[in-house]
């Protein structure tokens, strides 16, 4: 079975502007399916976005399967950035006959285009799509890290008679699955009237990381040594608030503004791990002077120039291009490790694993905050370490 067998081309010119798309455009630095599935080969191309028309898992918002193409009319009028892109948009994956007919064709093409190096970017339709984005690593033989952008955990029973999981479900579909192949789960700006205590409960036994909206009111950057832990993104735009993008029937009051969102996505692209990320619940129904479509657009953006600065300063090799700082424990039980990135001023702290779970590493990297070292210094053990070295149990 060929990838062409799951996507329905498209018409560049259904989305161009009536004069055309500057030389300077997206518009003309993209390469389309049109005619002629194109061929994929490594390093052909960097990025591959595609829609995803179906939304029967979406609750209450029905209408987000035709997000992709009010996207396309945005986002290919923005003009390139200080990269060169390799960009190509394989048009859309139209609803299957059953729900899981669509699951599977999403799995597929993601799981083909993390194969060869290209990095999905998925316009959905529901955000029931992330359990298909999420299998898509089933057969890559690696632990994933799963972040959402959320302001509720999605953890609720399925609803609906016949249908495998809905946009309020998925994340159970995922943490029951079997094999289980999710390392951690980690929720960014959940709104606490939105979620049930006994949910929280079962975020901190799993050891999860959940960060409350309010959390990065403050300081958004707060946000970038979540992302970076992550290998894929889902990103529901009911997250931003309804005066920034109210294209959504579940957008409320608060929410991440819409700078927030777009500086969120573009330490998602900064990410030298993360290898897909998916954008859902845009309903262009509701979408007023066509600004979500917008934002969403710059978001994508800056997600793309964000993966066009990535620093690879993952610290590993060589040993010159970062320092490891110590830092021992008030109660003498041991000492931490800390590596801060030359390059771009980025900390990891080292979290070791057990003895006999692992015999190729002897420490595993989780990326943290300067805080996380200070909090060290003092003497105290960050809460990231103890859950990370609990997961590694």
């Amino acid at each position: 079975m060929s990838l062409s067998d799951f996507f329905s081309p498209i018409n560049p010119d259904k989305f161009s502007p009536k004069q055309g798309f500057l030389t300077s455009h997206l518009g003309l630095k993209a390469n389309f399916f049109t005619d002629r599935f194109p061929e994929l080969e490594e390093k052909t191309y960097d990025i591959a976005i595609f829609g995803v028309k179906d939304d029967r898992g979406a609750v209450n918002n029905n209408g987000c399967a035709l997000g992709s193409e009010h996207f396309r009319e945005q986002f290919y009028t923005l003009n390139e950035g200080s990269f060169t892109s390799k960009i190509i948009d394989l048009g859309n994956i139209k609803a299957g006959k059953e729900v899981s007919d669509t699951y599977f064709a999403v799995k597929t093409a993601v799981a083909e285009l993390i194969k060869l190096n290209i990095l999905p970017i998925i316009i959905g339709g529901g955000q029931d799509i992330t359990y298909a984005q999420y299998m898509a690593y089933e057969n890559l033989e690696q632990k994933v890290d799963l972040v959402v952008i959320d302001s509720k955990f999605d953890l609720d029973e399925d609803t609906e008679e016949g249908v495998a999981t809905t946009s309020s479900s998925y994340l159970s579909k995922i943490f029951l699955h079997q094999p289980n192949y999710l390392f951690n789960f980690s929720n960014v700006g959940y709104q606490t009237y939105f979620v049930n205590q006994d949910s929280l409960k079962v975020m901190d036994k799993l050891y999860f990381d959940v960060h409350r909206l309010g959390e990065f009111m403050p300081d958004i950057s707060l946000t970038e040594p979540v992302l970076r832990n992550a290998n894929m993104i889902s990103f529901d735009l009911g997250a931003i608030r309804s005066a920034d993008a109210g294209a959504n029937v579940n957008a409320g009051p608060n929410g991440f503004y819409g700078e927030d969102a777009c500086r969120i996505t573009r330490y998602a692209g900064m990410n030298d791990k993360l290898t897909s990320i998916g954008f859902y619940e845009f309903n262009p129904a509701f979408d007023r002077n066509g600004q979500t479509a917008m934002l969403l657009a710059q978001m994508v953006w800056y997600f793309i120039d964000g993966y066009y600065n990535r620093k690879q300063d993952f610290p590993l090799t060589p040993k010159s291009q970062y320092i490891i700082y110590r830092a021992s424990l008030k109660d003498g039980s041991g000492e931490m490790n800390f590596v801060k990135s030359k390059r771009s001023d980025r900390w990891w702290m080292q979290v070791p694993y057990p003895t006999g779970i692992s015999k190729n590493e002897r420490y595993h990297l989780v990326p943290c905050r300067y805080d996380d070292y200070n909090t060290a210094v003092n003497g105290e053990m960050p809460d990231l370490w103890w859950r990370t070295y609990q997961k590694l149990s």
